[in-house]
Order: C-alpha cells, then sequence, then structure tokens
C-alpha cells in the first residue's frame, strides 16, 4: 500500500464528484474493489468528511469468511425499518452502483416509488428478481461513466477495478449481435419497450451475478441465496423508510434529546445544502424576524423535505399560477405546495420559511430565487457542504434578547 500510495491518490484526479465521495468514505476493500459500510453511507450523506480520518487508499482488506460473516448480519426486507442503517453500523457491505441507486432514492418522491419500481420489475410480473435488480445496476454504472473524466486510461482502468470490481472498456455499449450501439440512460428509460430493450443486458446478466460478490442489500432484497423476489409493498418500505431514516439522523444531531430543533438551526440544516456564499444575511434576517424561539418539530422537518422531493411539481404548479413570476404571500406558497404535492405545511414551518428567505422583510417570497437555493440541496455533498455553525444556549438567548429589545 505505501509503494502504491502515490498511485492511488492520482487516481482522485480521474473520478467525478461522486466517485470522489465514494472512495472518500469507503472504509472496506475487497479482492481489490471498495465498499461502504452502511455507517459509511449515512457519514457520506450527513457529514462533509468522515469521522474517522482514513483516506482510500487505507481501507480494510476483507477476505471472503469476514465479507460472509458481516452479510450474515442482514436481516431479510419484511424486517427493515427506519434504523437499519444503524443497527447495521459496520455490518454490512455497499458497492458503488447501490451507492448511486441509495442517493437517486434520497431525492425521489413518494408519487415516483412506483416508477422506480416498473423499471427494475423489466418482465411486469409486479416481481423483481436478482436478476432484474442487477440489470438495472448494470444501467447505473453505464450512465456514470458517459460522465467520467477523460485522462490516463490505465488509470481509468485502475479506478473501475476499484468501483465496480473489473476492468470496463472505455466508451462502455451496449452489444447487439455483432454490432456496437451505444445507448443513453435516459434513452433506455424513456421508451415504452423496456423490456425488449433490455433484453441485451438481461442476457449478462447471469455473468454479471457470478463477477460480482454478495452485498447487504442483494442479500436484504432477496435473501441469502438470491432466490427470493422483492414485492411493490416492500421497496416502497425500504424506501420510505431511507429517507426517514437520514433526516432522523440529520435531526437529532441538532435537537440533542429534544422533540423539537430552532427555527436558527432548520435555517442551518436548509442553507448547509446549498450554493449560497453568504448564508449570514439569511440568518440575521430570520434572526431577527423571530425572535422568540418556538421550535421546528420532526414531522414539520419531514413534511418540509417531502416537498423538496417533489419541488418540480411545485415549479410547474407555480408557473401556472404566476405567469408574471412576481412574488407570493404564505397562503400562496402553502396552496401551491399542498395543490402541487399533496404535502401539507404548517403555518408556523411556512412562516419559518419565509422569515429565512425574505430577505426585504416584505412578507412575500420571490419564489424564483428560492426554488433556484432549494435545487442546489439536491446536490447534497457533490457542491460541498456549508460548515456547521452551532451556538451555545447562552449565545442564543443574549442574541434573542437583543433582537427582542
Amino acid at each position: 500500500v505505501t509503494e502504491n500510495r502515490s498511485d492511488l491518490e492520482d487516481l482522485h484526479l480521474y473520478a467525478t464528484p461522486r466517485e470522489q465521495r465514494f472512495r472518500r468514505f469507503a472504509s472496506l476493500e475487497f479482492e481489490g474493489q471498495l465498499y461502504m459500510t452502511p455507517y459509511d453511507f449515512i457519514q457520506a450523506v450527513t457529514s462533509d468528511e468522515p469521522k474517522r480520518k482514513q483516506e482510500f487508499y487505507s481501507a480494510k482488506t476483507a477476505r471472503e469468511n469476514e465479507l460472509n460473516q458481516i452479510l450474515m448480519e442482514t436481516p431479510p426486507v419484511w424486517k427493515g425499518s427506519s434504523k437499519l442503517f444503524r443497527n447495521l453500523n459496520e455490518k454490512g457491505v455497499i458497492s458503488y452502483t447501490e451507492y448511486l441507486f441509495l442517493l437517486c432514492i434520497l431525492t425521489k418522491p413518494h408519487a415516483g416509488f412506483r416508477i422506480a419500481f416498473n423499471m427494475f420489475d423489466t418482465d411486469g410480473n409486479e416481481m423483481v428478481d436478482k436478476k432484474e435488480f442487477l440489470v438495472l445496476q448494470e444501467i447505473f454504472r453505464k450512465k456514470n461513466e458517459k460522465r467520467e473524466k477523460r485522462g490516463d486510461e490505465e488509470k481509468r482502468a485502475m479506478l473501475r477495478l476499484q468501483l465496480y470490481g473489473y476492468h470496463t472498456p472505455t466508451n462502455s455499449v451496449l452489444k447487439t449481435g455483432e454490432d456496437l450501439v451505444p445507448r443513453s440512460y435516459w434513452d433506455t428509460l424513456r421508451r415504452s419497450t423496456s423490456q425488449a430493450l433490455f433484453s441485451d443486458l438481461a442476457e449478462r446478466a447471469d455473468d454479471i451475478s457470478s463477477s460480482l460478490s454478495d452485498t447487504t442489500l442483494l442479500v436484504h432484497f432477496f435473501g441469502k441465496k438470491g432466490k427470493a423476489e422483492l414485492n411493490f409493498e416492500d421497496f416502497y418500505r425500504f424506501m420510505d423508510n431511507l429517507q426517514t431514516e437520514v433526516l432522523e439522523i440529520e435531526f437529532l444531531s441538532y435537537s440533542n434529546g429534544m422533540n423539537t430543533i430552532s427555527e436558527e438551526d432548520f435555517a442551518h440544516i436548509l442553507l448547509r445544502y446549498t450554493n449560497v456564499e453568504n448564508t449570514s444575511s439569511y440568518l440575521e434576517n430570520m434572526r431577527c424576524s423571530i425572535p422568540e424561539e418556538k421550535g421546528i418539530t420532526f414531522e414539520e422537518f419531514r413534511s418540509f423535505f417531502q416537498f423538496l422531493n417533489n419541488l418540480e411539481d411545485f415549479t410547474i404548479a407555480m408557473q401556472m399560477y404566476n405567469f408574471a413570476s412576481r412574488s407570493i404571500g404564505q397562503d400562496e406558497f402553502k396552496r401551491a405546495v399542498y395543490v402541487a404535492t399533496g404535502v401539507k405545511l404548517s403555518p408556523h414551518l411556512v412562516n419559518t420559511v419565509f422569515k429565512i428567505f425574505d430577505v426585504d422583510r416584505d412578507d412575500q417570497l420571490s419564489y424564483k430565487e428560492f426554488i433556484g437555493i432549494m435545487k442546489d440541496r439536491l446536490n447534497r455533498g457533490f457542491r460541498g457542504y456549508k460548515p456547521i455553525q452551532r451556538y451555545t444556549t447562552f449565545k442564543s438567548c443574549v442574541r434573542k434578547e437583543l433582537y427582542s429589545r
């Protein structure tokens, strides 16, 4: 490892932002391929840097018997919960393509869960088996390869080995007979004849399966023997539980065991996921507008992030309603959220959002600016986090007392 350390560090230069983040947090290596533990994944989506100061080149190497022992801890899908990843902690392995899949889940609206399931269910029998799941993972991989940075092909090959466990050619394409026909991920997803388009990949699914090691997700979904099938109800519950678990972790990191977080902490969480440079003006504005702290409950917190996952539908609703792109009031905002997404935001939560983003304090929100800022939130972890600023209770009390005078 010491001799090859500089080479491994150089690989980071050829990695995309997602690949870089995966490599930075992955703590396990098996047969040259890097894996995350469930703990690593939670850290990757809730923290700026790994808590344990270890780089990709110091990942722990696991033997096959150790990997099998880890996977023995995986519960079946019907025993899943919103504490699955926390309960497994280090007792699990997540591949890079599964990491991409889990990131996709975190920003999916509930209405999109059925679409996601149907894309895995390529034969239309309302059940997903292991072979179908691996086919879609292969498409995730091919989509990601189209974003690869150009550079030293030898370095790219080493990087693919780390991420996928096997070498793949440059500009990888799907084979149809003797011809090489490039197909983009979105072309595949948008065509109605999905079964036919997946057929060439499906023929390779057995080869894909034999070349890959089992992972926590594969065992969780399809059992230790890989023979179980996944129905929509279990799939929906898994996606909903994952979203809830990540939100719970973020909420609890600020609540200190209480039932609420402060409005200021809520603002920090929102702005931390954005590309806003000057966050102090938003925080200062909110402190002046909400001198008395009421707190944001977890249900309010969760409902707001459910709304953000439906941001595109909200944008369309506002464009239909508001041709002049003028600022909107709280009642209009709340109604548009409910009509577009079915999510009911509490009056206090809406008021808090307005106080954060209503910089000129006219109780109107420039929804275009708001949407632009919130869209940055979907780039969780890939445009950098805002540093976490925590204040002691004493300082918070003094500040609120000053603003109330």
